[in-house]
């Protein structure tokens, strides 16, 4: 496919957008940012991107890698951005803080601060990914490395250093106070929050409430996963009402957080929602994966998010939060969904309406016909109140551990011939 002309993408987007509806309600979720995958071969340019964020109102952007042409497109726009040193790279760098020096001068610091940097992920879901026996020892020393790297540039002030976690950590989720970490993660985990502890950067989930509902959809309350009108659950522990799964999710880590600090004297650190959102389409077995349940979620989701809603544990902290995804992303493997979670489509125009109003006061309610399907369906990743296996596996699947599929990250690019350049630079300079 030809790559699509920058003025042909404007004018399709412009018309569209105004019926997106987010010009103005993105703007007033100053905690929502989106996540900007690439795994397709018919996405617009970045430079092309540039204005539909702009349209929409969004002001935070994550990006699995550096990519080069990306970070040039947003010079000077005030988006801030998430970057990623990819998994294949966290051995490396851990290994030689010379590599991530080199990593860090030669993608992050030339884009300062024209491009506004704020946060570097050392891998996605590194701790239960495929290659986990490899890198759990790996996971710290490069977040160590990459940091000592930003403070030698001159740089750590301005930009963080995290990873970007699995609900698979937990080993209980359900109910939200009785969340724990798995016992043979709990000791590296205490050590990545020390770090956080240290240097004032967040710990990030990526949290997916559709797994719960397409595991058990006769168990798990569609109203409930949806941020619908619904009875909610209680936390008999600490009588709390959770009236969505998402918070429940994120107050289950901080009570594994809580315990940590119990038994290492660890201090808090915030939470973000580094990956959330919900198809809009799927195979015939996955439960709820429609356009109309798509709506629901990531409109209700900004909703709540502009409104600066803490979790019932965290009330009087707004929660920041990263929707999956811009794009549908057309190369994508697994299931049906994974290609389905884009906000838009590679041309512009919107995936689904996300049904939300123009009223100066805020984001009118997304209803519609959410029906509740079974039970409360507890509080954490799955059905039964335990997390996934896993939301999300490197940069190319959510869906990849749950079918335990192993993708290797470069030839699977290599064999489709969309390896980004400053991917082959990753390479070249690690």
């Amino acid at each position: 496919m030809k790559p699509m002309a920058i003025s042909s993408f404007n004018s399709t987007y412009n018309y569209n957008c105004s019926l997106f509806f987010l010009l103005f309600f993105l703007g007033r979720a100053m905690s929502i940012g989106i996540n900007y995958g690439q795994i397709a071969n018919n996405l617009p340019t970045p430079d092309a991107v540039v204005p539909l964020l702009r349209s929409i109102g969004v002001s935070k952007v994550k990006l699995y890698d550096a990519d080069q042409k990306v970070l040039k497109s947003f010079a000077n726009t005030g988006v801030e951005f998430v970057v990623g040193l990819p998994n294949e790279c966290v051995a490396r760098v851990a290994r030689d803080p010379a590599k991530a020096l080199t990593w860090t001068r030669n993608f992050v610091q030339p884009h300062l601060p024209q491009t506004k940097i704020t946060l570097i992920t050392v891998g996605n879901e590194v701790l239960t990914g495929n290659d986990t026996s490899s890198l759990l020892d790996c996971l710290l020393p490069a977040m160590e490395n990459v940091h000592a790297a930003l403070a030698q540039l001159g740089l750590d002030s301005q930009v963080g250093v995290t990873s970007a976690h699995s609900l698979a950590v937990l080993e209980t989720s359900y109910p939200p106070s009785a969340g724990v970490f798995k016992k043979d993660l709990a000791v590296r985990l205490g050590q990545i929050l020390s770090f956080h502890t240290k240097t004032g950067s967040p710990f990030l989930i990526n949290a997916y409430p559709f797994f719960a509902y397409k595991a058990s959809p006769k168990q798990v309350s569609l109203d409930y996963v949806l941020f619908q009108t619904n009875d909610g659950v209680l936390d008999p522990a600490t009588g709390a009402k959770y009236y969505n799964m998402l918070h429940a999710q994120v107050d289950a880590v901080h009570s594994a957080i809580d315990a940590l600090h119990v038994v290492s004297g660890k201090g808090n650190v915030e939470i973000r929602v580094s990956e959330t959102g919900w198809p809009s389409k799927g195979d015939s077995d996955e439960a709820g994966a429609t356009p109309e349940n798509a709506m629901k979620y990531n409109g209700n989701l900004i909703k709540m998010v502009s409104e600066k809603k803490g979790t019932p544990m965290r009330s009087g902290s707004p929660l920041e939060v990263y929707v999956f995804a811009l794009f549908n992303e057309n190369m994508k493997p697994g299931p049906t969904s994974e290609r389905n979670y884009g906000l838009f489509k590679p041309d512009g125009t919107p995936a689904y309406q996300l049904g939300l109003g123009r009223g100066g006061g805020g984001i009118a309610p997304v209803n519609g016909n959410g029906t509740t399907t079974g039970g409360g369906g507890g509080g954490g990743g799955g059905g039964d109140g335990s997390s996934p296996e896993s939301s999300s596996t490197g940069y190319f699947t959510i869906s990849t551990a749950e079918t335990g599929v192993h993708i290797d990250w470069m030839s699977f690019g290599m064999l489709r011939g969309v390896v980004l350049a400053s991917m082959s630079l990753f390479w070249l300079l690690l």
